[in-house]
């Protein structure tokens, strides 16, 4: 971050195999209608998620948290029952506003396609008790994909003219899969290109890409200063601007503070610690610095700083990306609801929104 707490954009690198601009999404903050939320698995995009959704709904806005892959994690971070395929309000937002919830079902999305359009209800609970919409979501995964982002784009576009704007939501996020999935995720058309070049399949998987591909939508990735997430996000940010889809921030979580000065941690490293000064230390705490005591602490000090080193190294690759970054810190007694609206105060701090 800069010295005033914001994302840095950083140098803009073009890592797209193609031939065409990149079509990332403007620097933040973000005024897009659907926010995806992508990473890693374990490096806490549902948290990630649930603070943006907060973040988004401060001020008396209305937001609706979505995720898509049946884990109930929605419900465990803010500690509500299960959630069913309803949209349910999970949280209050400062200033007035209100973060609704919805787990996305495949299987119910299909029911209520048919029933949205083809006035089919009865027909497709049929299908079900047979087995047949899990049969064919199960042999032909990019059908569950449009069936998942279609119920996405359609509580993005909902119209409510009780509400300022028009919309039924100011804002949708969606926790979507791990980046090592996501691209496949959201270009729907691609996917089942194979499988219906005409028919309502391809005409909903279009109309889905409308919306991903549009000035509204930006995907977000979340990572941690750790080789195998951030080279997932390197390889997920060329595989989003090959597709055409639009990065918006990478979310740095779990950020740790050097417990030591850049001296003394480049002494460290180097093995040049002043160990009489660290045995006055231990003892001016009250410890005695008996032999084996400063020699852990050596040895400890020296595993910090290849740690530092390795995080700055790390977040070197992440700033030369070219896309806003933002930091949210290691919590050493877990995630609850209070750091849940602590996390969404810093991303506004750090102006991830407006």
């Amino acid at each position: 971050m800069d010295r005033n707490g914001r994302g840095r954009p950083g140098t803009v690198v073009d890592v797209t195999p193609q031939e065409t601009p990149s079509r990332d999404a403007a620097d933040g903050p973000w005024h897009c209608r659907l926010h995806v939320v992508s990473g890693k698995g374990g490096t806490g995009k549902t948290t990630a998620a649930g603070a943006l959704a907060v973040a988004l709904a401060t001020g008396g806005r209305r937001v609706l948290l979505t995720e898509v892959e049946g884990r109930q994690q929605i419900a465990q971070l803010f500690d509500t029952p299960p959630l069913p395929y309803a949209e349910r309000k999970v949280a209050s937002a400062p200033g007035g506003g209100e973060v609704f919830a919805l787990a996305i079902d495949a299987e119910e999305a299909l029911l209520e396609y048919l029933e949205m359009f083809y006035n089919l209800r009865r027909a497709g609970r049929a299908l079900e008790r047979i087995g047949a919409v899990d049969f064919a979501t199960t042999i032909a995964p990019g059908v569950r994909d449009v069936l998942l982002t279609g119920k996405v784009k359609e509580a993005v576009n909902r119209p409510d003219g009780t509400r300022p704007g028009g919309r039924a939501y100011d804002a949708v996020v969606l926790d979507a899969p791990p980046t090592g999935r996501i691209t496949r995720f959201l270009n729907v058309s691609a996917e089942v290109a194979g499988l219906a070049r005409m028919g309502p399949i391809r005409t909903q998987a279009d109309s889905v890409m409308a919306v991903m591909r549009s000035e509204q939508t930006a995907v977000h990735l979340v990572t941690l200063l750790e080789e195998m997430p951030v080279q997932e996000t390197v390889d997920g940010v060329a595989e989003l601007r090959a597709a055409g889809l639009r990065v918006g921030g990478v979310i740095v979580n779990m950020v740790r503070t050097p417990l030591l000065a850049d001296e003394d941690l480049a002494r460290a490293g180097a093995g040049r610690l002043d160990v009489e000064e660290l045995a006055a230390g231990v003892k001016a705490a009250g410890i005695a610095p008996a032999a084996g005591l400063v020699d852990a602490l050596v040895a400890e000090a020296a595993q910090h700083a290849r740690r530092v080193a390795l995080e700055r190294a790390e977040r070197g690759e992440i700033d030369a990306l070219g896309r806003p970054v933002y930091e949210l810190p290691l919590v050493a007694d877990g995630v609850d609801i209070g750091v849940i609206y602590q996390f969404a105060e810093l991303l506004r701090m750090q102006r991830m929104v407006g």
